[in-house]
């Protein structure tokens, strides 16, 4: 006899289909809809058990940039008010007694000549310093990189590197001594019967000599991204190209500069975010020597216009102007990134 032919319905039920899952049982409840797995709560504590150390090093940080950071950014209502520090006895006190103006304070320096004008030398600088100091950084990693001896190599980056934990306050003593009409080059100049030139208060220069300061101070410091960005390139390229007859400016263009192309964006997007913040201290040390009209940048007229006239709005509505700018420069950057095949600041989800 034959074996008796097993019915559909029992060989339904025998095994589950794919893709699905068995009833609760009789009298089971089933786990409420948006309730976490219990394997997903263990894996996070796992996680947690595993880098507390980690987070215990981070959470000074963490700290210190919501204080100093996200905490003062709350402060940028009185933007919107008449503030008045003195009509309460805490400044809590004082944010609710000052008067509301809405856009008044941006009316005010949007009117404001002199605030236009700070606006135009602050991009004109950044805009010159994008051209001729942003790619230097580069050339020197490229640079120390193909420098064979390593002892060579730590001693050139020591002492380019050096100058940039000198104060601003250093540097510009530091340019006065050399080009400033009683210093060594003037000196030099008039033994040898030249007329000198003084450098340091001429207007038409100063955008030439502030580029040039932040060259000595920064450009070694900003190399060190660089050489980063240079030490995570396989070696193992650079001997395939070369093995397939590649010179040296072959290889910098097909395997150096395109392992440098994300830093490169990266940068050059935080860069244009920070287009309206070119320094404090370089530019208020030499406003007088060369003018207002050739140093004043925006953080000077802040100074100059709203802090030293307690005009703690306008100050305030300055900068939020600034924050805003930054941002829409940062998205269009990162939004062109994306379009160039790069990651940018932020990937898309």
């Amino acid at each position: 006899m034959s074996a008796p032919a097993t019915s559909p319905s029992s060989a339904a039920g025998s095994s589950p289909a794919p893709g699905f899952t068995d009833a609760p049982a009789a009298g089971g409840q089933a786990p409420p809809a948006g309730t976490p797995p219990v394997r997903a709560r263990r894996r996070l504590r796992d996680r947690l058990r595993r880098d507390w150390p980690l987070l215990a090093m981070t959470a000074p940080a963490a700290a210190l940039l919501l204080v100093f950071h996200y905490l003062p950014t709350l402060g940028n209502v009185i933007a919107f008010q008449d503030y008045n520090p003195f009509v309460g006895d805490d400044p809590v006190e004082a944010f609710w007694r000052s008067e509301w103006i809405g856009f008044g304070n941006f009316e005010a320096l949007f009117a404001d000549p002199l605030f236009w004008d700070a606006v135009r030398n602050t991009l004109t600088i950044t805009a010159f310093q994008l051209v001729f100091f942003f790619p230097l950084p580069i050339l020197l990693a490229v640079l120390l990189n193909s420098l064979v001896s390593a002892r060579l190599r730590g001693f050139v980056q020591s002492v380019v590197y050096l100058p940039h934990f000198f104060s601003w306050v250093l540097v510009v003593t530091f340019f006065v001594q050399m080009l400033g009409g009683a210093g060594l080059l003037a000196q030099e100049m008039r033994e040898a019967g030249m007329q000198p030139f003084d450098v340091m208060t001429d207007p038409d220069t100063f955008i030439v000599l502030v580029t040039a300061e932040a060259v000595w101070k920064d450009l070694g410091w900003g190399a060190i991204v660089f050489l980063a960005a240079l030490a995570a390139i396989d070696p193992h390229l650079y001997e395939a190209a070369a093995a397939d007859g590649a010179g040296r400016w072959r290889r910098l263009w097909h395997i150096t500069l395109p392992g440098l192309r994300p830093v490169i964006v990266l940068l050059l997007i935080m860069r244009l975010g920070d287009a309206l913040s070119v320094g404090f201290e370089q530019f208020i040390l030499q406003r007088e020597a060369v003018g207002r009209e050739a140093a004043e940048v925006l953080d000077t007229f802040v100074y100059y216009q709203a802090i030293s006239t307690q005009q703690w709005g306008l100050g305030a509505a300055a900068g939020l102007f600034k924050a805003v700018v930054g941002l829409v420069l940062i998205l269009a950057a990162n939004r062109v990134a994306h379009r160039l095949g790069e990651q940018g600041v932020y990937s898309r989800s």
